[in-house]
C-alpha cells in the first residue's frame, strides 16, 4: 500500500512558499510608564519623610544628631546623703505650746575640686571639718523651723513651703553646701 501526504484541509497545495510573518512587537508605552514610577517614588519618599519628622518632633525617634533634636550633656554629679539627728523645736505660735519633731536627711553635691579629687574625701578623713558642717546645718535648720506655725506646717503644701524656705537658708548661709534633696524621715507637730 503506498502512503499518500495527508493534506490538511485549507492549506493550499501549491508549490508558492509560504508567506514569511514579522515578528509582532508590542511597543510598551514608554512615557506614561515613566511618569508612574517617578509619581510612585516622590508619594512613597515624602510619605517616609512625613512619617520620620512627625516621630521625630514627638519624641519618639531618638536622634543620633542633627538639628532636629539638641543634644544635652547630663552631667550627673555626685552626691551624698547627709543624715541629720532628730531635731526638737518650738514652734511659732501664739502661746508657745506647740513644737515639732523633725528628722532630716540632706542631698548634697560632692565638691570636685580643679585637679578632680573630691574635697569631701578630705572632709571626712578629718571628723572635725564634718561635725562643723553638721553643726552650722542644724543651727540654720533650727533658725528656719522655729518660725514656723503649726497651722503653716500642716496645710496642704506646709512640707513643700519648708522644704524650699529650708534649701533657701542652706545655700545663703552655708554657701560650700550645695544642697540638692531634702527628705523627711520623721515629722511630728504636737499642738
Amino acid at each position: 500500500m503506498a502512503t499518500s501526504p495527508t493534506v490538511l484541509a485549507g492549506a493550499s497545495t501549491s508549490s508558492s512558499p509560504a508567506p514569511t510573518l514579522a515578528p509582532v512587537t508590542a511597543k510598551l508605552p514608554v512615557v506614561p510608564l515613566l511618569i508612574a514610577v517617578v509619581i510612585g517614588v516622590v508619594v512613597a519618599t515624602l510619605s517616609v519623610g512625613g512619617v520620620v519628622y512627625y516621630l521625630a518632633h514627638a519624641g519618639r525617634l531618638q536622634m543620633q544628631g542633627g538639628a532636629t533634636q539638641k543634644t544635652e550633656s547630663i552631667v550627673t554629679a555626685a552626691t551624698h546623703a547627709m543624715v541629720l539627728e532628730p531635731l526638737l523645736v518650738n514652734l511659732a505660735d501664739a502661746g508657745g505650746s506647740s513644737y515639732l519633731r523633725v528628722a532630716l536627711t540632706l542631698r548634697v553635691a560632692d565638691v570636685i575640686d580643679k585637679k578632680g579629687a573630691k574635697a569631701n574625701d578630705e572632709k571626712s578623713k578629718n571628723d572635725k571639718g564634718m561635725d562643723d558642717a553638721v553643726a552650722a546645718v542644724r543651727d540654720t535648720v533650727l533658725t528656719v523651723l522655729g518660725r514656723q506655725t503649726a497651722d503653716g506646717l500642716l496645710a496642704a503644701d506646709g512640707k513643700e513651703h519648708l522644704k524650699t524656705e529650708l534649701k533657701a537658708a542652706l545655700a545663703e548661709h552655708n554657701s560650700d553646701l550645695k544642697v540638692k534633696d531634702i527628705f523627711f524621715t520623721d515629722f511630728l507637730v504636737q499642738r
